[in-house]
C-alpha cells in the first residue's frame, strides 16, 4: 500500500491525465468546465478505493468490507474507465466517471508493488517490489512522467518527448 500522500499525489496526476484526455476528445465543454471536473474527479478517485471501504454511516467509522477487496478490484475500475472513455464526446456526464476511474486505476497501480497486492482478476497479484510506504517516490515520479507524456501528446504532438529521446540518445553513454 502506498502512503496516503502518495495516493494524493498520484490522484492529482490521474486527474491531469483525465483532464487532458477529456480535452482531446472534445468533451471539455464551455471554458473547459468538464475537463476541470474530470481533474477534480481524478483527485477524488485517487483515494477512493480506500475511503469507499469505510462505514461512514457508523460512529466508529470502521471498515465495512475487508481492505483491498471489492473496492480495489481492477476489473471494475478498468471497466468504468473504458466505458466512460467510450462515452466521452457522446454523453455530457462521461468526464466525471472517467476522471474518477482514472484516479482509481492510478490508486491500484500505486498499490500493486506492495506484497499485499491488488485483486486484478480473481485473486490478488503483487509485483513484490517493496513494502508499504517504501519507495513511494518511484510511484509518484512514474505517475507524473505519465502526465508529461500524455500532456505532450495531447497538446504538443509529442514534440517535447521526441526532443528528450533525441537528447538521451546523444549522451556519450549511449554511443
Amino acid at each position: 500500500m502506498a502512503s496516503n500522500k502518495a495516493h494524493h499525489a498520484t490522484g492529482w496526476a490521474a486527474g491531469f491525465i483525465a483532464a487532458a484526455l477529456v480535452a482531446q476528445a472534445g468533451a471539455g465543454g464551455p471554458y473547459h468546465l468538464w475537463s476541470l471536473l474530470a481533474l477534480a474527479a481524478g483527485i477524488l478517485g485517487g483515494t477512493a478505493p480506500d475511503w469507499l471501504e469505510v462505514a461512514w454511516w457508523s460512529r466508529r467509522r470502521s471498515l465495512w468490507i475487508t481492505h483491498r477487496s471489492w473496492t480495489h478490484w481492477g476489473v471494475a475500475w478498468l471497466a468504468l474507465l473504458a466505458y466512460s472513455f467510450q462515452a466521452l464526446g457522446q454523453q455530457a456526464w462521461a468526464p466525471l466517471p472517467f476522471g474518477f476511474a482514472a484516479g482509481g486505476v492510478m490508486h491500484l497501480l500505486a498499490d500493486w508493488p506492495n506484497p499485499l497486492g491488488v485483486p486484478w482478476l480473481a485473486g490478488r497479484h503483487s509485483l513484490r517490489l517493496w513494502n508499504s510506504g517504501r519507495c513511494d517516490i518511484f510511484v509518484v515520479a512514474a505517475s507524473w512522467l505519465a502526465v508529461f507524456i500524455v500532456s505532450d501528446h495531447v497538446f504538443f504532438q509529442n514534440i517535447h518527448s521526441l526532443k528528450m529521446v533525441t537528447f538521451v540518445k546523444s549522451l556519450s553513454m549511449w554511443s
